[in-house]
């Protein structure tokens, strides 16, 4: 069931974005390559969430071992952090949930460690684009297949691929809730989009193959080929204004 959110709720859930967002600008300004371990930026990111007033939104969720989820070179999703030194020329992915208030919001944002070689800097610019290219279809009246749409085609022309066995989601007073929102599909197919809902777009994109496998930790995600993922989110409010990206810093 579909759980639509009134104007009041939308601005308690961006209450809680405004933190996940301040909270990526100052992990990401901690990473340093040779010094910054994975377990280091999980160990700030909680912290910062908590002196916020929030709680992290993915620690023990389903028996998760981090306050964060921390994706580095072809690990797509759910990295756990370890005691991994990031180098210079790797690809970084954070992501998190912020539960403040009772609302949760959900983000993510792959950066450059250091100096990164010119195809995997190409990689995150075509999949951050990719998630702006969806959030333009975040509109009463489209259907959650115009998102979806939308972020095949884009990733697609550049020539990647999106990952087709992980989706994006609604989002609320949990951290996943209906509907499912993927990167791949048709045009008008699939729920239709009114005023109220709250969902997470999430382009996951490989260079290689879309394909996917799971390590033994039963959490980490890698690319099938080795090759390297990136992966951009951001809670949105389906308003009658348009799309409401509610993981942003306050001005």
């Amino acid at each position: 069931m579909i759980v639509y959110k009134s104007k009041a709720e939308i601005e308690k859930m961006r209450e809680s974005g405004h933190v996940v967002a301040r909270t990526l600008r100052l992990v990401s300004e901690s990473i340093v390559p040779g010094k910054t371990t994975l377990l280091e930026l999980d160990a700030l990111a909680d912290r910062l969430i908590r002196e916020a007033g929030g709680i992290p939104s993915f620690l023990k969720y389903r028996n998760y071992p981090a306050s964060t989820c921390i994706s580095l070179n072809q690990v797509v999703v759910h990295g756990i952090p370890d005691a991994t030194v990031l180098q210079e020329g790797d690809i970084v992915g954070l992501d998190f949930g912020v539960t403040l208030d009772g609302w949760v919001a959900d983000g993510a944002w792959t950066y450059p460690v250091g100096a990164v070689a010119e195809p995997a800097q190409r990689l995150l610019n075509i999949t951050r684009e990719a998630l702006y290219q969806g959030i333009a279809k975040a509109k009463i009246g489209n259907r959650i297949g115009d998102i979806a749409a939308a972020v095949q085609k884009y990733v697609e022309s550049n020539g990647y691929a999106v990952v087709r066995d992980l989706v994006g989601h609604g989002v609320g007073r949990t951290v996943h809730e209906e509907p499912s929102v993927p990167n791949f599909g048709k045009a008008g197919k699939g729920p239709l989009l009114k005023e109220g809902m709250t969902i997470c777009i999430e382009p996951m994109v490989n260079q290689g193959t879309w394909k996917v496998r799971t390590l033994p930790d039963k959490w980490t995600m890698v690319t099938a080929d080795g090759k390297l993922s990136a992966h951009f989110e951001h809670t949105v409010a389906i308003t009658r204004e348009g799309p409401d990206i509610l993981t942003l810093e306050r001005d």
